[in-house]
């Protein structure tokens, strides 16, 4: 329903042209309303650009929300604008010391070729990862931050030779569920990756009982996946893509011989087909964490 933003961010203009509602700190603080403090741990290069990519799925529910962006302290973040970070983004200790997060997102990253042991921010991650899991509603993660939950979870990462890029279909394996209950029997989703869990062990890890698995590509492979106790999800598309991030990434790899060209998604007309795929798993995402925290309230 409505985002909690500050006056001078910079994306003002593109989430009033998107119709998305909003309102400026002080006058939220004025309101009878208790928003959902959502952590954003945003670690995609130039990622002052990405951040619209999340913010208008999640202003388009029908909570309040409050994004409460969160930067890595021992990561380098070379790309970025100068100052954006400095103003926008907080601590994960900053953002959880007096009010806990009702919920984290853990974006991509552009470190799927590297072992995870050797990713520089590897250990503070680990222990960010570690406390969310056992202190906030649910932890989802998205490509890479899939990558990483479902290693911690002991589910091991296989590199590609060729990228996995454009727009696959997903089949619909628990329509009971609660955030795939919404979903279509067959719905559309982005991938741009290198890299993902490996098929067999993600079944291993169902059949001993530590995982559901939620959607499944011919292509992709089990795409969604969660724990059991329902408390990280993992989606190793990007769901949060607009058709316009999807065209600037074949631009920009268009000389990488690493990279196949993009299936099904024409960059000169970049049509969005999985829109209500987005919208629908953002949303019933946000329902699931506020329910668990209503739940917690009433106990």
């Amino acid at each position: 329903m409505t985002l909690i933003l500050p006056t001078n961010y910079h994306a003002l203009p593109e989430i009033e042209q998107n119709r998305v509602k909003w309102v400026p700190v002080p006058q939220a603080e004025k309101q009878d309303i208790r928003p959902l403090r959502i952590g954003i741990m945003n670690i995609m290069p130039l990622g002052e650009k990405y951040e619209f990519n999340l913010l208008l799925p999640l202003g388009l529910s029908v909570l309040q929300i409050e994004p409460v962006w969160i930067r890595l302290e021992s990561h380098q973040y070379k790309t970025w604008e100068p100052g954006h970070l400095d103003d926008n983004y907080v601590s994960y200790a900053e953002a959880t010391k007096d009010t806990p997060l009702d919920g984290l997102i853990i974006t991509g990253a552009p470190v799927e070729h590297l072992r995870f042991e050797d990713v520089a921010y590897w250990n503070e991650f680990t222990e960010i990862a570690k406390h969310a899991r056992e202190n906030t509603p649910n932890t989802l993660g998205i490509c890479w931050g899939a990558f990483a939950l479902a290693y911690l979870e002991g589910i091991s990462k296989v590199d590609f030779d060729q990228k996995l890029f454009g727009v696959y279909e997903l089949n619909n394996l628990d329509t009971e569920h609660f955030i795939m209950g919404a979903m279509d029997d067959a719905f559309l989703s982005p991938q741009s990756r290198m890299a993902g869990m490996d098929d067999d062990e993600l079944l291993i890890a169902r059949d001993r009982g530590d995982i559901n698995l939620l959607a499944h590509g011919p292509e992709s492979g089990y795409t969604i996946f969660e724990t059991k106790d329902q408390k990280v999800l993992m989606h190793q598309g990007h769901p949060e893509y607009s058709s316009g991030r999807l065209a600037y990434e074949v631009l920009r790899d268009a000389d990488d011989e690493s990279v196949l060209p993009v299936q099904n998604f024409d960059p000169a007309n970049p049509v969005n087909r999985w829109r209500m795929h987005r919208n629908t798993f953002f949303h019933q995402w946000l329902r699931y964490c506020y329910t668990q925290i209503s739940l917690g309230s009433a106990e």
